[in-house]
């Protein structure tokens, strides 16, 4: 089975201390944690933005570090594929810019951690936030076309029609709101 994997022995990471303020779920469907979703009653306009907790980089961290790695039953924390210096928040342009970092430069993977993370903030992150998803730069052999998928609104909307894809990354993602 070790033969099988492309990066059939990475580098473990030791993992951050989790902050005070993080939010904890059971529910991996859970989008309410900022106090910003909508009731099925109201529209998306009538929301006070006055009362908004603000979104800041350790928040969206902590939404995503505990994602698995789809070829290691290790975070991306572990695998430092994402760290709090990688990810750029500004609350009031409505922006997320994460950058990520392959294990390998060869990582046949990327793409679906890209996904991973995309579907993880665009699952928590209020409707209003743009939400862009790189691999960091000179780290990946085909990094142009990795974030050209990642950041094409069709191409993700057609993998998430994919069931097998799907499946793959709700599996990748059901760690995040367990730990």
């Amino acid at each position: 089975m070790e033969a099988d994997k492309i990066n059939a022995n990475p580098i473990i990471h030791d993992t951050a201390q989790t902050s005070s303020n993080v939010y904890h779920s059971s529910d991996p469907w859970d989008v309410d944690f900022l106090g910003v979703s909508p009731s099925p009653l109201s529209k998306e306009s009538e929301i006070d933005d006055a009362h908004a907790e603000e979104i800041d980089g350790d928040e969206v961290f902590h939404l995503l570090k505990d994602i698995n790695d789809p070829e290691h039953p290790l975070t991306l924390e572990q695998l430092a594929v994402v760290s709090k210096a990688q990810i750029s928040i500004d609350d009031s342009a409505s922006e997320a810019t994460i950058l990520f970092t392959p294990t390998i430069p060869h990582c046949s993977m990327s793409t679906l951690i890209g996904l991973c993370l995309r579907v993880r903030l665009i699952r928590s992150l209020p409707p209003r936030f743009k939400v862009d998803v790189r691999v960091r730069e000179g780290t990946h052999q085909q990094e142009a076309a990795i974030n050209k998928q990642l950041n094409d609104k069709e191409r993700v909307a057609a993998a998430l029609e994919n069931s097998h894809l799907i499946d793959v990354v709700q599996q990748c993602l059901s760690t995040a709101t367990a730990r």
